[in-house]
């Protein structure tokens, strides 16, 4: 199919590159990145981080920092 595209300078630019270092055909070079920007979008999402706590064993639940810093390291944390 032909069309006419117009092009940013900065993506112009960086095909034009792309052109020089791989002495591909400008045609070539166009179709594969778009080809790969329009299947890299229909890739699945990466499987969603999972943190998974751990009891660390202490004896009751803290509402405020200070309070835990106070049990963990004494009155004097500062």
């Amino acid at each position: 199919m032909r069309t006419t595209l117009t092009l940013d300078d900065d993506v112009a630019t960086l095909l034009s590159k792309e052109v020089r270092k791989t002495g591909e055909p400008f045609k070539q070079v166009v179709n594969r990145y778009l080809r790969l920007g329009l299947t890299a979008s229909k890739q699945p999402a990466r499987k969603p981080f999972k943190v998974t706590p751990i009891n660390l064993g202490l004896p009751r639940d803290f509402d405020k920092v200070e309070e835990l810093l106070e049990y963990l390291e004494g009155p004097e944390h500062r």
